[in-house]
């Protein structure tokens, strides 16, 4: 069966400072749109009416989609409210995933034709390169920057693969994440240390996230500690070994004295793990506390993080770009917008710190000698024509 499925690449309206992680750009589809309405409102008529179209003209085109695909989209009772059939809930579920998963590869296509567009028009425009982590404050940030005449060209990575990029000079900064207190001997130490070079490297600060548990509302699994996702029957959802939030989560394990369980799906970005769990995919997710009120979930949290990006001393100093970025961040637009964003915190935003400061299992003692531990581990990725195979999943 052939079902061709157009979209159209959106970038929705929004104040400056406010980030819709429900949609900061999206693929937009009709028929998606009007099963997440039903799906919201219950009935098509309200549906309709929050999609500014007739009972009519809704009414026709899921009539229009089901002859297409041969399955029933919705459930048609006479007199009594349409509803959506189980069908037509799987494959709503399934694209709200699709797009979760490509949210950060639609940010770098729309990045790279900002630039295009910039270079045809001959736009002088200061430029710093970001390799960072799924991250919902760089958004707000390069929104930010964007209003001050400085392009922030985002690569996104996972964090090893940031500090890669960092340590060979394929960008400017790599966010980071780390919690206050973490021991010397702990994952996040062993893993980190050899990539950062005493008197070389500075952090600056952007904020404090919180991260934990997702839940479905009313946490019908009671799940409350990590113990719990290693009891029979749990699903639970995490990111690639080699992300910054996955390296967090086993020394959270290893402080409770628990093996980390495998997780049942492996997401590449918060959004992604959210949606797991919303879909009914997945009982538990670990991620950020802004994906789960984004999802309309229940969050357990479990650790609070320093969120910020690290640089070269030399850039810090001697570059003019980097100190407009710098002081974006210790400005008033930069704490309203973390206002904005459920979980965060400013403390000291646009401080540039000494590692020794910023991190407290910092040890310059045998640096260079301490090889970076393997990791070696490699999940299934995403791929780009997600959202065209998710008709064909659904039907599966």
């Amino acid at each position: 069966m052939q079902v061709g499925l157009s979209y159209r690449l959106l970038r929705r309206s929004r104040p400056a400072a406010v980030v819709d992680l429900q949609a900061p750009q999206t693929l937009d589809h009709p028929l998606f749109d009007l099963l997440q309405a039903l799906h919201r409102h219950g009935s098509i008529r309200p549906a309709a009416q929050s999609l500014g179209l007739s009972y009519r003209h809704v009414w026709g085109e899921l009539k229009r989609w089901e002859c297409e695909l041969g399955r029933e989209l919705v459930v048609w009772t006479k007199g009594q409210r349409a509803t959506l059939a189980p069908f037509g809930e799987k494959l709503m579920w399934l694209e709200q995933r699709a797009q979760a998963r490509l949210r950060p590869r639609l940010d770098l296509l729309q990045a790279e034709l900002e630039r295009v567009f910039d270079e045809a028009f001959d736009r002088q425009i200061d430029t710093l390169s970001l390799c960072a982590g799924d991250d919902p404050t760089l958004l707000l940030m390069r929104e930010l920057a964007q209003q001050r005449g400085l392009r922030l060209d985002l690569a996104f990575a996972d964090t090893i693969d940031a500090l890669r990029a960092l340590d060979a000079g394929r960008c400017s900064l790599a966010g980071f994440a780390i919690r206050d207190g973490v021991g010397r001997h702990s994952l996040s130490a062993r893993v980190y240390r050899p990539w950062l070079k005493p008197g070389h490297h500075k952090l600056i600060e952007c904020a404090y996230r919180t991260q934990g548990l997702m839940v479905q509302p009313g946490n019908p699994r009671r799940i409350a500690t990590l113990a719990d996702l290693a009891r029979p029957g749990v699903r639970w959802a995490a990111h690639p070994p080699e992300s910054g939030m996955r390296i967090l989560l086993e020394d959270l394990f290893a402080e409770a004295g628990l093996a980390a369980p495998a997780p049942t799906l492996i997401e590449p970005t918060h959004a992604a793990a959210a949606m797991a769990v919303a879909s009914g995919a997945a009982d538990a997710a670990f991620g950020l506390e802004t994906a789960a009120c984004a999802a309309q979930l229940q969050f357990v949290p479990m650790a609070r993080e320093r969120y910020g990006l690290l640089a070269c001393r030399s850039e810090i100093q001697g570059n003019p770009v980097m100190q407009r970025l710098i002081d974006l961040l210790g400005s008033p637009a930069w704490r309203h917008g973390l206002a904005t964003l459920p979980g965060f915190a400013a403390n000291m935003p646009g401080t540039a710190f000494a590692l020794g400061r910023a991190l407290p299992w910092w040890d310059t003692r045998g640096t260079q000698a301490r090889p970076a531990p393997s990791m070696t581990v490699h999940t299934p990725q995403p791929t780009p024509n997600d959202t065209a195979n998710v008709v064909h999943a659904a039907l599966a």
